[in-house]
């Protein structure tokens, strides 16, 4: 099994979750032709809470399994990394099954926390989280080893069939009620996930080995079980407690944002088709998340094994290369979802919500910055203060909602406003702790520098170009195609003059460009090739 570079692994890692994304956001519309607004919004909830679900199972150990491989493999102990997967596969198997019980258990009272009607969705959903745990132990493995394809091949063939057996559901299910239209919405994500646990089982038994010529070595310092246990519960227990924190958050934001919309008069059915409205432009904000999680799940492991073997020159590099790719993505994402968001929710067929992407894209570049900073404190060992942090932010974005939403004015627009400000202070925080704990200069400023510069060009040349062609385009085919063409064209344009702006102002180098995959490096444009020193 060949280890990739971070640059190679994050980039295989990056096409697979925009992609999937992408899969993600394209069949909404669909999805909301057969179950309608308010079906829609009954699937946002109940999908909520089984991401809370979900991330109490799922995002601790795969972590910790990846960190200790990792840290494991950087000092030769292989055969303590093969035994400590398959001791975190097991207790993430075991709780696989008692937390797919316990939803089906408790299904009802959970559903009665947002919309009764989403019980049977949750019901339907519960199979998930099992295959998912153990996917997501293959994942971690194949991460902490540095091959990340197994992972990108996996999301790809899970969201495919998602997509294709919760739209069968859905349309046959409809017939039964808004209610069960929905439930036959979410069995395709258990579909999916029993799909990608059989893959990623298949690929581990053909790379079942650690194939190193010092894999019997015997003056490694070996751990008992109980100790590689205890590692992996060290490590899980506080990744668990932050991500399951943040989703907790978000489920009280359903109960919030419904109950303050209520509040402000909006009847229950108004309310959850603005909480659609939030959930449509959350979707659209998790396709360019998506590469900060690849980019995430790339560095960790190598934040780790750096970190345990005490080589600070590798870590330093590391935090600066993970928060100059993080700029470099997130504020042109964020000015282009901005300037376009009408255009994109009408090429999407979107009923209503673009104004909340107008004003809610910042919360992209600060979602992406806290992704990786409370990576780089997982890396260092700094595991509960991410926690504390992330905990804070919750708190204060809880508060702020609260106090905003049932403003009549205000209403859907104060769950963003929570959202900057629970993101601010956790960034700050973050912050402050890894310039104490590694005594290293990190300008987050200049790294945004370029990419600011780079991305007000694109945005002045994206808008003109949009309006211009769909005032032209509108005079021979009106209506949705002249939109289409228009925004599709322009979004092209802007990727094509923001690279190119980047690589005259020096923001990618010769260097960025030997790092990445040659296939990806091949898609480049040679006039902008040639402007890259």
């Amino acid at each position: 099994m060949k280890e990739q570079s971070t640059t190679k692994g994050f980039a295989i890692l990056s096409a697979a979750g925009m992609l999937t994304k992408v899969l993600s956001i394209l069949y909404v519309p669909l999805l909301m032709a057969i179950i309608g607004d308010v079906g829609y919004g009954i699937y946002g909830a109940s999908y909520q809470i089984y991401a809370f679900v979900f991330v109490l199972t799922n995002s601790g150990i795969p972590v910790a399994i990846s960190k200790l491989i990792s840290e494991l493999t950087a000092t030769g102990n292989y055969k303590d990394a093969a035994r400590g997967f398959k001791i975190a596969r097991a207790v993430l198997g075991l709780v696989g099954i008692f937390m797919s019980v316990m939803l089906i258990v408790f299904a009802l009272p959970l559903a009665r926390l947002t919309d009764r009607r989403a019980y049977l969705s949750l019901v339907s959903l519960s199979p998930a989280i099992l295959f998912t745990s153990v996917s997501s132990s293959y994942r971690g493995y194949f991460q902490g080893r540095g091959n990340m394809t197994p992972t990108a091949v996996s999301q790809v063939i899970e969201q495919t069939l998602n997509i294709i057996f919760s739209i069968a559901f859905a349309a046959y299910l409809i017939r039964y009620g808004v209610e069960a239209g929905t439930a036959g919405s979410t069995i395709g994500t258990s579909i999916g996930a029993l799909a990608s646990a059989a893959f990623l089982m298949f690929c581990y038994n053909n790379n079942r080995s650690f194939r190193d010529k010092n894999n019997l070595n015997e003056h490694k310092r070996r751990f008992t079980s109980k100790q590689l246990l205890r590692k992996i519960i060290n490590y899980g227990i506080p990744i668990t407690i932050c991500v399951g924190m943040t989703y907790a958050g978000n489920i009280v934001d359903v109960i919030n944002t419904t109950s303050r919309l209520v509040v402000g008069g909006f009847t229950k059915d108004g309310a959850m088709i603005l909480y659609g409205y939030l959930n449509k432009y959350q979707q659209l904000m998790n396709v360019p998340i998506a590469i900060i999680s690849s980019l995430t799940m790339a560095i960790l492991p190598a934040i780790s094994a750096a970190a345990v073997v005490r080589d600070e020159n590798k870590v330093k590099h590391s935090i600066n290369y993970s928060f100059r790719l993080c700029f470099l993505i997130s504020i042109p994402c964020a000015a282009g979802l901005a300037i376009l968001s009408g255009p994109i929710f009408n090429l999407l067929k979107f009923r209503g919500g673009a104004y909340i992407m107008a004003c809610g894209s910042i919360v992209l570049v600060l979602m992406s910055v806290m992704q990786i900073q409370t990576t780089i404190l997982q890396g260092i060992g700094k595991l509960y203060s991410a926690t504390i942090y992330s905990v804070i932010g919750i708190a204060c974005k809880i508060g702020i909602n609260y106090i905003l939403i049932a403003i009549p004015r205000i209403n859907i627009l104060g769950a963003v406003g929570g959202s900057i400000i629970g993101y601010l202070v956790p960034i700050i925080l973050n912050h402050r702790m890894i310039k104490k704990s590694l005594s290293i200069h990190i300008s987050m400023l200049g790294h945004a520098v370029k990419p600011v510069i780079s991305s007000i060009f694109m945005g002045i040349l994206v808008f003109f170009v949009y309006y211009v062609l769909d005032i032209l385009i509108q005079l021979i085919r009106p209506g949705y195609i002249a939109n289409a063409v228009s925004t599709i064209i322009a979004i092209l344009i802007g990727a094509l003059s923001y690279v190119f702006i980047l690589a005259i102002i020096g923001g990618i180098t010769k260097r960025d460009l030997n790092s990445m995959p040659a296939r990806l490096t091949r898609c480049i444009p040679k006039f902008i090739v040639s402007k890259i020193r």
